[in-house]
């Protein structure tokens, strides 16, 4: 395997450059408000991410032609028609694997962390019930990742307080930060088997030139999120 680090890194500085671009674009265009969306939402910021990943799976010898990135990533669901994914293998008419790429910078955490978690829960729900009713036939269970980069700040790292009027929260919850409850969530995410493979990093917009970034938690570092993955996919389609 190639040396992950220097790739991680070439996706984060691509991941802030895009970041910077797209708000700066909006903002020549005298429009604030969709230059900060466009900072929260843009489409493209994890694609050096997305192209990481599939470049590995090409050195682990998956033919191209099994894996779809911006097109042919629509898979259907159990409680809506389709989802796109971000990127999907299909060998042999069989779903080998389907991988979220989520970030979020602030300063909004707060409703953004609730709408990624929404997010996560949901897609990961729907397309496990669309598989228990038959409709990736003939497949196994595919393999399912989630990738989460989340802006190191001084606002993601200050404690949250929590409003619970009728019933206790779970003590993990007490105290932590954005970047806390970001980890708890992908945590539970791979230990309830929602995801076979999960990361979680951070990274600071002061860092874009090096594309520094920290991996916070053990268990859900790049190398553990990808080496399963490969594994995965290579003893099918190669």
């Amino acid at each position: 395997m190639r040396d992950l680090d220097s790739g991680i890194r070439d996706a984060v500085r691509h991941f802030w450059l895009t970041r910077t671009k797209q708000s700066t674009r909006q903002q020549q265009n005298d429009d604030h408000d969709r230059g900060s969306r466009s900072a929260v939402t843009g489409g493209k910021q994890m694609d050096g991410f997305i192209r990481l990943v599939r470049d590995l799976l090409l050195e682990a010898r998956v033919p191209d032609a099994c894996i779809s990135v911006d097109r042919r990533v629509e898979l259907p669901g159990w409680f809506r028609a389709e989802k796109k994914w971000d990127l999907v293998i299909v060998h042999e008419a069989q779903l080998i694997a389907a991988m979220e790429f989520k970030s979020q910078i602030g300063p909004s955490f707060g409703n953004n962390f609730n709408n990624r978690t929404e997010e996560a829960l949901g897609s990961a729900t729907d397309i496990w019930a669309a598989y228990r009713e038959g409709a990736f036939k003939p497949s196994a269970r595919p393999f399912l990742g989630y990738l989460m980069l989340l802006e190191d700040s001084a606002r993601s790292r200050s404690p949250v307080k929590v409003v619970s009027p009728h019933f206790s929260v779970f003590p993990e919850f007490r105290g932590a930060s954005y970047r806390g409850r970001y980890a708890i969530l992908v945590e539970k995410l791979l230990r309830e088997r929602l995801y076979d493979g999960a990361c979680f990093m951070l990274s600071s917009a002061a860092e874009e030139p090096n594309g520094d970034y920290v991996e916070p938690h053990p268990e859900l570092t790049f190398a553990k999120f990808v080496t399963p993955l490969l594994a995965h996919v290579a003893s099918i389609c190669t």
